[in-house]
């Protein structure tokens, strides 16, 4: 009895130990943008506005470029555990290259920020505000599909406090310089989207340096060759799945965002609005890095061939989640573990779920209630968390039922007849 119950305090361990450095990474290099929308607030409600809306419109590109980078947790996870070390590196080259190249023609979207906010409705002074903060986050986002990219290859190793401490110099560097830039120089909300892009630019600088000399990245460094292009498609078939998921999800947030700009006073709603998100995400984030870990040690132990551990791993995140929720008392932050954890075997499945979670009854939901029954702001989040509700239901049912062995078969099946294919 008793060995039974030491391999699940092990585990929970071993996932806490992990947990704790990726829950302050992922809110650290979130606070980039919570510090500088708090400087563009002491500016106006105008300037406020304008960023929260550029800020909403430009995760379509970034929710993209996330959930692209995504499929490295599935990839680079297995073929970490599988001890298939040259192929973290070839997998992090494949998604770098396609990140970069999307990140042209969403800038070329983001150039049109304010037409197309006009287009469907936005106020007109607002969305010409929104399309130069959008412009001036064009930088960060080339820096964000490399930095997504690093991040998931450290990840898939268990290497993260390298990531803690870049997290942390980039966070003090951001501050001064947002600082300066918005109310020293007297850039405003400009300033704001510049000060983003440099410091995110400075994190990629600083994970960059740590793997290309660090010795804990010695047996997966590789150099770019052919097996780079030949990989390609076997990443998008991870990519493409994996980022309609993420999209589906994060887009419903910025739906309802850009739902408060044609509510009565769309200046005031869409300013609150934004500040209530914006303490949100800081939530999100604790599970999300729960589920971060979940995906780092489910992969491995698949590319393993351990279904057993596998499954432990999730027992094991989903209670120390659990425990967090009755802390938080609040049901959708299940949600960021439920998908991350699941989409390590059924990105498409994931996504469907995604979709009539959020579109079919989420969004409707709070249309009704913010536009027909008059609730206004209240509606739209109300909308929000009935469509989370229903996500980590479907998710969560979903995993329980799951056959490990299976996935374990699969994995190595991928993992192993690439190697032979290619003649590795």
């Amino acid at each position: 009895m008793v060995r039974k119950w030491m391999v699940p305090l092990k585990e929970m361990q071993k996932v806490s130990s992990i947990a704790a450095p990726m829950v302050a990474v992922s809110v650290l290099q979130y606070l980039l943008q919570v510090v500088s929308v708090m400087m563009v607030g002491h500016l106006d409600e105008l300037s406020l506005s304008g960023a929260s809306t550029a800020t909403s419109f430009s995760v379509s590109g970034f929710s993209f470029l996330f959930g692209m980078a995504s499929a490295l947790e599935t990839l680079c996870g297995q073929a970490y555990g599988a001890e298939q070390f040259h192929k973290l590196g070839i997998y992090t080259y494949c998604s770098i290259i396609p990140l970069i190249l999307l990140c042209f023609p969403i800038s070329l979207l983001w150039i049109f920020t304010d037409k197309l906010l006009i287009l469907i409705g936005q106020d007109p002074v607002i969305s010409r505000i929104a399309q130069k903060y959008a412009v001036c986050l064009i930088p960060n986002l080339f820096s964000y599909a490399v930095l997504q990219s690093l991040i998931r290859f450290l990840q898939a190793q268990s290497l993260i406090l390298p990531m803690f401490f870049s997290s942390v110099l980039t966070l003090c560097f951001h501050i001064p310089l947002c600082w300066v830039l918005v109310f020293g120089v007297k850039l405003g909300s400009i300033g704001a989207a510049l000060s983003v892009s440099l410091s995110y630019w400075l994190n990629v600088f600083l994970v960059g340096f740590y793997n290309k000399f660090s010795s804990g990245c010695e047996k997966t460094r590789v150099a770019f060759s052919k097996d780079v292009i030949a990989s390609i498609p076997e990443f998008f078939r991870f990519a493409v799945p994996s980022a309609v998921m993420v999209c589906l999800e994060w887009w419903s947030y910025e739906v309802l965002i850009l739902l408060s700009g044609l509510l009565p006073n769309p200046k005031l709603e869409t300013s609150l609005l934004s500040i209530c998100f914006t303490i949100t995400y800081l939530h999100y984030f604790i599970p999300y890095g729960f589920g971060a870990t979940a995906s780092i040690r489910v992969s491995n132990e698949l590319g393993a061939g351990n279904p057993q551990a596998a499954k432990m791993a999730v027992a094991a995140v989903m209670i120390l989640v659990a425990a967090e929720m009755v802390t938080i008392r609040v049901l959708s932050f299940a949600s960021p573990l439920l998908w991350i954890a699941y989409k390590q075997y059924s990105q498409k499945m994931g996504a469907y779920v995604n979709l009539g979670a959020y579109y079919l009854v989420g969004i409707p939901v709070a249309a009704v209630l913010a536009f027909v029954l008059h609730l206004k702001g209240k509606g739209l989040l109300i909308g929000l968390a009935t469509g989370s509700a229903i996500q980590a239901t479907l998710l969560g049912l979903r995993t329980i039922f799951t056959n490990w062995q299976k996935q374990v078969s699969k994995a190595r099946h991928r993992i192993f007849e690439g190697d032979s294919q290619s003649g590795l």
